[in-house]
């Protein structure tokens, strides 16, 4: 029994005490009502942030919708305007056929 005690490494053992009472006061530390009252601020922070991010994020998606709206106008737009060019310029094809047949 005595071997196995003479094996230990004091260094390891200190860290592991030293490790095992940190741990012991944090454990107190973290549970005590001052840093409950910390939480808390700190959750409240967080929650009040969300809020402004996510009013920002709905802001810019109304945008995006907007913008995609008007972007889908144009193109409609856009091809309206080069049908009736086509059309245009087949209808001006077709009486000029017309005319070369008739002379």
């Amino acid at each position: 029994m005595l071997d196995c005690l003479k094996n230990l490494n004091g260094k390891y053992t200190g860290i592991f005490a030293a490790g095992f009472l940190l741990g012991t006061a944090g454990v107190k530390i973290l549970a005590s009502k001052d840093a409950k009252k910390v939480y808390t601020n700190c959750t409240a922070a967080v929650l009040r942030a969300k809020d402004c991010v996510m009013k920002t994020v709905s802001n810019i998606q109304e945008n995006a919708e907007d913008i995609y709206a008007e972007a889908q106008q144009i193109n409609e737009e856009r091809a309206a305007e080069k049908e009736a060019a086509e059309f245009e310029a087949e209808e001006a094809g077709d009486n000029e056929a017309e005319s070369e047949e008739d002379k």
